[in-house]
């Protein structure tokens, strides 16, 4: 080869690199965002995809779809993410995971939802198998966690009320089974919309309950400042799935921290934009629980929290 057809050989390789490398950097890639109502874990999803070089408006743009309270909705929600051809869809929630996994068995799919296994998304944990993959956010002690904390800061507790949604199976079947071996009486409430969550606690105030657990629901963390002034109101502890309840003014909660498994699920994202199939990526679990206990709203409430749980509460709010 001649210098002078070895140079242009070079320019042209030089030239062209770059072009196809920009292309590539910047493409924009479409998210689809399912949730039964809007929460604020989807700024740390946000947030996680900024850490890994997604840029809005430049190389990503996420497609948020809500029911805004309503699951019958998600259904159509799904069927429209799939039309206009997201490259991946994350789905927040049981009911948006079920509505995203019957509108399609191709599309891949991030899910945070209780429990992935047990809802028949996934064939295992290890090797989900299909096309979706994610992050469970129930324990499999967890409800039982809610109540053994509960009475714990709440000794005289006796009759307790738990407010489910409408698809709380599980936590249900948990709670049910735990209420007796702990001596507590449980009436068992049910809300399907920010109505039936007033009528919830102006039932559970009749009934004079010792408190009430919130079980975790897209639902109730749509609702969360809203539930927090009702049990205010009725003077009702309460005992809540994450922190963010208790940083509104809610008493206590124990759960996961939300806002690292909706951050880890922009890695997963970004793998499978990369190129890797949710069948092959494992369902991560919650590995980190938080006790949080807010003293203000204790004392409010004329409660007196056992030194013992303080000393075992990851953070007290003062």
């Amino acid at each position: 080869m001649n210098r002078r057809a070895f140079a242009g050989g070079l320019a042209a390789c030089v030239t062209s690199w770059p072009r196809r490398a920009r292309g590539q950097a910047d493409r924009q890639v479409r998210v689809g965002w399912l949730s039964t109502g809007r929460h604020p874990f989807i700024d740390a999803f946000r947030q996680g995809l900024r850490d890994l070089g997604y840029v809005e408006g430049r190389n990503l743009v996420i497609e948020e779809r809500y029911a805004e309270g309503q699951p019958e909705r998600l259904p159509m929600l799904a069927r429209e993410l799939t039309a206009i051809k997201v490259d991946v869809v994350v789905a927040s929630g049981g009911p948006a995971a079920r509505a995203a996994r019957e509108a399609t068995n191709t599309l891949p799919m991030v899910c945070i939802a209780g429990d992935l296994l047990w809802m028949g998304l996934v064939n295992s944990l290890a090797h989900p198998g299909g096309n979706v993959t994610g992050f469970n956010t129930l324990s499999v002690d967890l409800a039982v966690k809610w109540l053994e904390f509960f009475k714990a800061a709440v000794p005289t507790l006796t009759r307790v009320a738990v407010l489910f949604d409408r698809l709380s199976g599980r936590q249900r079947q948990q709670v049910e089974t735990t209420a007796p071996r702990l001596g507590l009486k449980l009436v068992t409430l049910e809300a399907r919309d920010r109505d039936d969550i007033d009528h919830a606690f102006a039932r559970a105030a009749r009934e004079r309950v010792g408190g009430i657990v919130v079980v975790a629901s897209p639902l109730f963390a749509e609702h969360k400042a809203q539930i927090v002034v009702v049990a205010e109101k009725h003077r009702i502890p309460a005992m809540y799935e994450h922190r963010d309840f208790v940083e509104a003014g809610g008493l206590m909660s124990y759960g996961p921290d939300l806002r690292v498994v909706f951050g880890r699920a922009a890695t997963y994202v970004d793998k499978i934009l990369k190129g890797a199939k949710p069948a092959d990526l494992p369902v991560e679990e919650p590995t980190k629980f938080e006790l949080v206990i807010n003293l203000k709203t204790a004392k409010a409430l004329g409660l007196t929290i056992p030194p013992a749980l303080l000393a075992r509460a990851d953070q007290v709010i003062e």
